[in-house]
């Protein structure tokens, strides 16, 4: 299997295959600056106040986490006797290599299970509204976004944004065509268009593809700050949650 550095630098080369016109054309849809094909870096990359308002996020993330991660530990264990704690490995911007956490949702041995799980989605994710190896306190962490907690920490170390696109796996981005591989132009998010605009009730790998490219399109902190309150909307209303 490739690894994301690979993938990394393969983007890198494909990128830098596309017309003059068609790159300047994407890049300026998409908000990156007006700088030569291998240096172009989306505006959100490198924003002094995006990376504040993801510090000033995580802080106040890791607090809440702190306070509720004993009295969740211990449901999650009695629950289902395992690791607190689900790590894996998935692809950030341009193709960097991270580990990302989350608080354990489903059985210990998940992932060997996962090719006896039907995928209900279409395209490059993978989906099921009744996946059995969800335990029963999972169920209750997926439908309040609480198992997601842990993923301040990969904000507050840079590998994430409180607002960016959907974070791929390896396996996912192995099979990318170009027009997937420009949502890796960002970092991926905790939350973001495909959150804010249905979460689960999204199911078709094309559409998010979109709404990230959207988000790329629109990018402001303005606009950051509009999808991180719609996302605490959303989560209130446990609307489209899993």
């Amino acid at each position: 299997m490739l690894t994301c550095d690979l993938l990394g630098r393969r983007l890198d080369k494909t990128m830098t295959t596309h017309s003059n016109a068609h790159l300047l054309l994407s890049s300026a849809a998409a908000g990156f600056s007006p700088k030569s094909r291998a240096s172009q870096v989306h505006a959100s990359v490198y924003s002094p106040a995006k990376r504040a308002l993801d510090i000033l996020g995580a802080v106040v993330g890791l607090g809440i986490t702190a306070v509720i991660f004993l009295p969740l530990a211990l449901a999650l264990y009695f629950d289902s006797p395992g690791p607190i704690l689900y790590s894996q490995v998935r692809c950030g911007w341009r193709g960097q290599q991270f580990r990302i956490w989350k608080f354990r949702s489903m059985v210990a041995n998940a992932d060997q299970l996962k090719h006896t799980v039907q995928n209900q989605a279409s395209g490059h994710i993978f989906k099921n509204d009744s996946d059995p190896r969800i335990t029963r306190v999972g169920k209750f962490l997926r439908r309040t976004s609480l198992d997601e907690l842990p993923q301040f920490w990969n904000v507050l170390k840079g590998d994430m944004s409180l607002v960016g696109t959907r974070p791929p796996t390896l396996d996912e981005v192995s099979r990318y065509n170009n027009r997937h591989w420009r949502r890796l132009e960002v970092k991926p998010g905790m939350t973001g268009e495909w959150q804010a605009n249905g979460r689960s009730s999204v199911s078709d790998f094309e559409q998010i593809v979109d709404l990230d490219l959207h988000y790329m399109q629109q990018w402001s902190i303005g606009y950051d700050i509009q999808l991180i309150l719609k996302t605490i909307q959303v989560v209130l209303r446990r609307k489209g949650a899993c």
